[in-house]
């Protein structure tokens, strides 16, 4: 467009000139001593002009002679940049398609040339950390540093991250706490973090750090019911040992305290608790809370749990749990649970037509006990050992109750 515009505007010029021309030729006289040149007006702007365009051109010719080196030096440097960038492409290529060693091979041949040598050496750092070479990935994380100081934060998030999935744990904190201090608000770092506490088994840090995972939205709803139930499932285990040792219910009951609503309601923790407290002996807190899961949720793990509790009420206890047959009498784990609460009342008969009952649907290895012993308070030995002996039987069948079909049907 430029070159259009110039060639116009000669031409207008030319146009000017050759009418002024036509109209009145003009004259020019040049002497120097005894020689004089004459000529008209046009011939000597016509010359003029061709002598300006003749220097301009020498002189470009001139500059352009002493500026061929640094010519053919940018054309070079351009030849050797693309073929970086291409090179640097069918690197980033490999590694996106898992060819780890092609990738690696790629992403340094021309590493010098290239215009982002970071980007390089930490995908670089990444295919050797594939092919299992830890020290090669140091090395390009190192190189990665020193190719650009300023962004020595994604190079220690690089190198956190590659050391977490090598195994390095103590490795990965240590640099991932020196990152948190630095952004205590950057999701990939509490994201790292939330994972690396989960291998370490540092429940009560990763407990800490739940609030801004939330906070910060780092991880989605799922996973942070995730994070939080696996959390409270481990420190109730923990809490129950603290109170196993000591001997006072107090630390298990406030951990369970610390609970959100929503994690109290949840069947995994609720199981959690209930056995801890029964192994505690605490049956008059495990109580209600076990009529409550069942209350809203039929589970057959719940009801087993439900008659190991040797509640104070234990009358209240056995009309709640006769009251469930009403939905679920052909239920071979709720008439076990029956027996046992009979057993615990002393009633005998009425303990051994549910035991009874019970087998008569699943056999059970624990149902064979309950009957072994219930023969025995009775004085009949020779049926005491029949039913041990089928209980050992079916036991080492490897049967267990968990395996049993578990129902999950609301009670009204």
């Amino acid at each position: 467009m430029k070159t259009l515009f110039t060639f116009l505007i000669i031409l207008i010029l030319a146009a000017i000139l050759g009418i002024v021309a036509y109209q009145d030729n003009g004259y020019v006289l040049i002497g120097r001593g005894y020689t004089t040149v004459e000529m008209s007006l046009a011939l000597f702007i016509v010359l003029q002009i061709s002598l300006y365009l003749l220097i301009a051109f020498i002189l470009r010719s001139i500059k352009q002679t002493w500026s061929l080196p640094d010519i053919i030096k940018q054309h070079h440097h351009r030849s050797k940049t693309a073929k970086a960038h291409k090179t640097s492409k069918q690197g980033l290529i490999a590694l996106a398609q898992g060819q780890w060693k092609k990738a690696e091979k790629a992403l340094i041949k021309n590493i010098d040339n290239t215009e982002t040598p970071l980007l390089n050496y930490l995908s670089a750092a990444r295919a050797a950390q594939k092919l299992n070479e830890p020290e090669r990935r140091d090395h390009y994380l190192s190189m990665a540093h020193k190719s650009m100081p300023d962004a020595d934060f994604a190079v220690e998030l690089t190198q956190a991250e590659l050391q977490l999935a090598h195994g390095q744990l103590e490795q990965s904190l240590a640099t991932l706490v020196h990152l948190r201090s630095i952004s205590p608000k950057h999701s990939h770092v509490l994201n790292l973090l939330a994972q690396l506490y989960e291998k370490l088994s540092s429940w009560q840090e990763l407990n800490d750090l739940l609030p801004e995972l939330k906070k910060y939205k780092v991880v989605n709803q799922a996973e942070l019911y995730r994070l939080q139930k696996i959390v409270f499932q481990q420190l109730l285990k923990k809490a129950a040992k603290v109170t196993e040792t000591n001997k006072i219910p107090n630390h298990l009951i406030s951990t369970w305290q610390l609970l959100p609503k929503k994690l109290k309601n949840d069947a995994d923790l609720i199981l959690e608790y209930s056995q801890q407290l029964i192994q505690l002996k605490q049956y008059d807190i495990a109580e209600p809370l076990l009529r409550t899961a069942i209350k809203h949720q039929w589970l057959t793990t719940f009801v087993y749990l439900y008659g190991l509790v040797k509640a104070t009420q234990a009358q209240q206890q056995l009309d709640f749990a006769e009251n469930l047959t009403k939905q679920h009498g052909q239920n071979p784990v709720l008439l076990l649970t029956l027996g046992r609460l009979c057993l615990t009342q002393e009633l005998w008969g009425k303990a051994q037509a549910y035991l009874e009952a019970s087998l008569g649907i699943t056999p059970m290895p624990e149902t064979y006990k309950e009957l072994g012993e219930l023969m025995e308070q009775l004085g009949e030995p020779e049926k005491a050992s029949d039913y041990f002996k089928q209980g050992l039987l079916l036991t080492e069948s490897h049967f267990s109750y968990q395996n049993l079909p578990i129902q999950t049907l609301p009670i009204n």
